[in-house]
């Protein structure tokens, strides 16, 4: 079904061929998950060239694929797979090969016309099957253990690396293959800084903590942010969390299949900008997560992606204060025609211990 649609395109842009390079790409078409490897896709035939390290992936991973052997170089073999595959216009992703590679490839398959195209694959992408939102739930469903465990283990005096690092172990140690970003975990004043990393700050007794994470289970990647204080909290962090939840369930109650993304992300910001926190919010409402942690769709100030069923969206609203603390809380959901399925389910209190 997947090379059906994708044929259908290259049809539609007028090439004979499709080169595909990006490693998401490739193992969303093909199955195979290596790190070195070309997809060539025609009409008829779909070719997977790579090394002698990956022969026999590929023959378990694509066994629907023709195998092309590259012996010494990819460029020693494209010109004869080319003529091969009778291709003399081919399209390849404009995002994602380098201007070297390109050069490098037109000197190596002269009388080729080389067809920049954008968001061939990735297109495809944007609407989940019943089998990818079972990976994504399966994902989330791992992500709330460990946040569960965390609050388990979570204490004043441990460090923003040590927090970050007991997460990442219970995720590997439970089926995950590896967290699907730099973990984020920002205590105090360091939470104020949207993507923050890790330190050796020591977590303080009612100190706000901003925790990042998601996993790879399955291929799929999983997101989630929740905000906690350990012990009792300041009327005003209560006061910015209250908010930050209310803009959240604003969101996550009116997204529907049908809407732009302009349209989901001004359903939260419009309850932070009446409450004088607008300029405090200023990321995006969210994206899309699947084989990558960050695709489409985008829900943005800006964003005209048509939101539809079987699409993936993080829902992130926050309020960051320089110099005090920020506050984030996010689900991963699936649209659907009149609302969104949430695959989020760990707990949300702005206090624990």
């Amino acid at each position: 079904m997947r090379l059906t649609k994708l044929r259908d395109m290259i049809k539609e842009r007028g090439v004979d061929a499709l080169l595909v390079g990006q490693a998401d790409n490739r193992r969303y078409l093909s199955g195979f998950t290596g790190s070195t490897g070309w997809l060539l896709v025609t009409a008829r035939r779909a070719v997977l060239a790579t090394d002698f390290r990956y022969y026999e992936q590929v023959g378990r991973q694509a066994p629907d694929w023709e195998l092309a052997r590259i012996k010494t170089r990819f460029t020693d073999l494209l010109p004869d797979l080319l003529a091969d595959l009778d291709v003399r216009r081919l399209g390849f992703e404009s995002e994602h090969l380098t201007v070297a590679q390109l050069e490098t490839f037109r000197e190596a398959a002269t009388g080729v016309e080389w067809q920049p195209l954008k968001q061939m694959v990735e297109t495809l992408r944007l609407i989940k099957d019943r089998a990818e939102i079972e990976a994504l739930r399966r994902s989330a469903a791992l992500n709330d253990a460990a946040f569960v465990h965390l609050l388990s283990v979570i204490e004043p005096g441990m460090t923003e690396r040590a927090v970050a690092w007991e997460i990442e172990s219970y995720l590997r140690t439970h089926g995950a293959s590896k967290v699907s970003f730099d973990l984020i975990v920002a205590a105090g004043p360091n939470g104020a800084l949207p993507h923050a990393r890790p330190g050796d700050h020591v977590i303080q007794v009612g100190e706000p903590v901003v925790i990042d994470m998601g996993c790879i289970l399955d291929g799929y990647c999983s997101d989630m942010t929740r905000t906690i204080c350990l012990g009792q909290a300041e009327d005003k962090y209560l006061e910015i969390w209250d908010l930050v939840l209310r803009a959240q369930q604003t969101a996550l109650a009116g997204i529907h299949a049908g809407m732009e993304g302009i349209e989901a992300d001004a359903l939260a910001r419009r309850v932070i900008e009446e409450a004088g926190y607008g300029d405090q919010f200023g990321h995006s409402l969210g994206h899309g997560v699947g084989l990558s942690v960050h695709e489409g769709p985008r829900a943005s100030r800006l964003s005209k992606d048509a939101l539809q069923a079987g699409m993936s969206l993080t829902v992130e609203p926050g309020v960051y204060l320089p110099g005090e603390f920020g506050v984030r809380i996010e689900d991963l959901v699936i649209i659907g025609e009149e609302g969104v399925e949430n695959l989020t389910h760990s707990p949300k209190s702005p206090v624990v211990g």
